[in-house]
């Protein structure tokens, strides 16, 4: 039967690869590989360092193809469903892919940034594949660093402290408010900078931009102070790379309550 392996990668740093990992690179015989067109090339090139890095060249095949387009202009009632047609797009592609490149007894993978658990698709995907019955194989997962713990450790702190819980969350979850009774949130996917929303408020900001990769850039602060220098960052990294990875970690300052409009 063949075998998928779904391997975290980490935040792009080679060297942030399990020991795991790097053994499951070695036992595969087909890399498929997402093209998502030239402004994001470099993570083409990145995954494409990690093989060479690791892996003797010429032992194994590297499959590319167009990842399907998302709507991202969706937003609202519509954001769902165009989440759901790219997903389905994927599901095709996948099987497509698995079905004509991979042999019965081959090995394939794909490569996932940070952690295949947190905030990626390809486990859903591969159970759609599967659940469509046109074809059949196995697969396992390899958990990688997340960018989550990546920036904990770039920035030396904790997600949380003593006896407080941590929520993940996106941009476009927190512009509601921080949650009820968190009082340290990491942020993923937010394009519109939320934070800035509470610079009146005692809240530090942990932020990160292409975590692990030679670009990386890294702020931290109070937001008042923090804000003005991450948009400006974030501004020109964007318009030089054409694409822009970036997280943060919200805490707000021991003595001042969840709500607390202070």
């Amino acid at each position: 039967m063949r075998r998928i392996h779904v391997i975290g990668i980490g935040a792009g740093d080679p060297e942030q690869l399990t020991l795991q990992a790097v053994r499951a690179l070695r036992g595969t015989d087909v890399f498929f590989l997402l093209d998502k067109g030239a402004a994001k090339a470099d993570l083409t090139r990145l995954r494409r360092d990690i093989l060479d890095t690791h892996i003797p060249e010429g032992t194994y095949r590297l499959v590319s193809a167009p990842d399907p387009e998302r709507d991202r202009a969706a937003g609202g009632a519509a954001y769902a469903p165009a989440v759901e047609d790219w997903r389905g797009a994927r599901a095709a592609l996948y099987e497509r892919l698995i079905a004509e490149e991979l042999g019965e007894d081959e090995r394939g993978a794909f490569l996932v940034w940070g952690d295949p658990a947190l905030y990626d698709s390809t486990l859903g995907i591969l159970e759609e594949v599967l659940e469509r019955g046109s074809v059949t194989f196995a697969y396992d997962v390899v958990p990688g660093i997340s960018s989550v713990s990546a920036l904990a450790a770039r920035h030396r702190t904790g997600l949380s402290g003593v006896g407080r819980p941590v929520q993940i969350t996106t941009g476009r979850r927190l512009s509601g408010g921080f949650p009820e009774g968190v009082e340290d949130v990491v942020v993923m996917l937010d394009a519109h900078q939320v934070f800035r929303r509470f610079a009146d408020e005692d809240v530090d900001i942990y932020w990160g931009a292409y975590i692990g990769t030679p670009d990386e850039i890294l702020v931290s602060g109070p937001i008042a102070e923090a804000a003005p220098r991450i948009e400006r960052l974030r501004a020109e990294a964007r318009e030089r790379k054409g694409w822009i990875m970036d997280t943060y970690l919200l805490r707000r300052r021991p003595g001042k309550p969840s709500g607390d409009p202070r």
